[in-house]
């Protein structure tokens, strides 16, 4: 029975992991905060509220039932603001609603708490110096909640309002002159405290949230541009070409309905523009125009810094052959795309290695869960392995550790040329149309 139990306890304890290893960055920092949130209220009832009174309290029935009951309403105070923190953050984040009910239950047990300390103090059922920490818990728990709710000049005249009434009440049962003053900036500095210890942290996780989303639009547009370059590429490869098409194509039909034989002419011109213009394209596409390496690997690099990935380059493409480094550019380019796009990076180690008959390339980086995601194996990969085949290379990854590991390898040693043939870009009806003509 031991064992079993042992083995559903080790189960949940590597779920947690997985878990935990999943989260992003920033989850994982909000994640710590909110645990924090939530147990600095115990940490104040120990040392604060429940110690100090249980050590202090006159052993009297009145004094104990009214310390027994302060403590009781401390729990409910820590209580309500443990359930309600996840709301106040999300709040402040710009997730939900103002937690109005939340607040007004909390500034209730506040009341509350307050109006058993003035009992307390009038009864002399416990120590002055107790009392005055006992106060300082009690605006604790109210404080943090409103924090997260309201601006930071709503937060103070709400709290000079509550340390008024609590100065006025301790006054109207016989406290007087230094011990106001003191309950006055206890309360003070509970409030400080409090504002700090939540508002600080918030604020800190809202710019790193911030920064996150500014990230993630960066990626979106370094795609975009990408988009926009391959666009402009292609435009500049067809617009010229498809407007001689149209003119050749507009003075063949004249000609023809003229009867003059030059518009055969005419229509040979149009099929040759055309068939130059497939091939271009499909240098396009394929990636086979002439490439700098460099020029990709240097603008990987300045995108990635710019998204606030550290990236590094280390090796030289002098001397690889254009079809090689347009190859691999194109890797350069997709593995770029995918760091910015997939997982939450924070480093990526780009190697350029070049042998006599084999150069490689390895992209490297830290922004992957436990399982790469489904994108990173898809059809990203399968075009990029066709453009290597192309010029007899090859494409593996691997996953793992929270790393994802992208290795092209390529043959260097001959220039290659692998741009495709008339016969095999021209349609197979063009092709038999020509064997038939011959």
């Amino acid at each position: 029975m031991r064992k079993g139990s042992d083995v559903v306890v080790g189960d949940r304890v590597r779920g947690w992991k997985r878990e935990w290893r999943d989260l992003g960055k920033i989850e994982k920092v909000e994640l710590q905060s909110v645990a924090m949130w939530h147990a600095m209220p115990w940490l104040f009832f120990f040392s604060w509220m429940s110690v100090p009174l249980g050590v202090s309290v006159r052993h009297e029935t009145l004094p104990v039932i009214l310390g027994c009951t302060l403590v009781g309403v401390a729990v409910l105070q820590c209580v309500h603001v443990n359930r309600t923190v996840r709301r106040s953050i999300d709040h402040f984040l710009g997730r939900a609603e103002p937690p109005h009910r939340d607040l007004a239950v909390s500034l209730g047990l506040l009341v509350v708490a307050l109006g058993l300390v003035l009992a307390l103090q009038a009864l002399d059922g416990v120590k002055e110096a107790t009392l005055v920490l006992a106060t300082m818990f009690a605006v604790m728990p109210y404080g943090q909640s409103l924090a997260f709710a309201v601006p930071i000049r709503t937060y103070f005249i709400r709290f000079a309002v509550i340390d008024t009434a609590i100065v006025a009440g301790s006054a109207a049962v016989g406290v007087r002159d230094g011990q106001l003053v003191a309950t006055a900036l206890v309360i003070a500095f509970g409030t400080l405290v409090a504002l700090l210890s939540s508002r600080c942290g918030a604020w800190t996780l809202s710019v790193m949230w911030e920064a996150d989303r500014a990230r993630e639009v960066e990626a979106r547009l370094a795609v975009a541009e990408e988009r926009l370059r391959f666009g402009r590429d292609l435009h500049d490869v067809m617009g010229r070409n498809l407007a001689v098409i149209a003119l050749k194509s507009e003075l063949a039909v004249q000609l023809a309905k003229r009867g003059r034989p030059e518009a055969v002419d005419q229509m040979v011109e149009v099929q040759r523009i055309a068939q130059e213009s497939q091939r271009e394209v499909r240098e396009v596409v394929r990636g086979y125009r002439e490439a700098d390496l460099a020029v990709e690997l240097a603008g990987a690099q300045s995108v990635l810094e710019a998204a606030g990935i550290d990236c590094r380059v280390a090796g030289s493409s002098a001397g690889l052959p254009v079809s090689v480094q347009s190859a691999l550019g194109w890797v350069v380019r997709e593995a770029t795309t995918n760091v910015l796009r997939h997982g939450d990076a924070q480093r990526c180690d780009i190697t350029l290695a070049i042998t006599d008959d084999r150069t490689s390339l390895v992209v490297e980086n830290d922004g992957v869960p436990e399982t790469a995601p489904e994108g990173r194996k898809g059809s990203g990969l399968e075009g990029l392995r066709e453009r290597l085949a192309a010029v007899g290379g090859t494409l593996d990854f691997t996953s793992g550790d929270g790393h994802f590991r992208l290795t092209a390898e390529v043959p260097s040693a001959r220039q290659q040329d692998v741009r495709p043939q008339d016969d095999s870009i021209r349609p197979p009806h063009q092709q038999e149309v020509e064997r038939v003509t011959r």
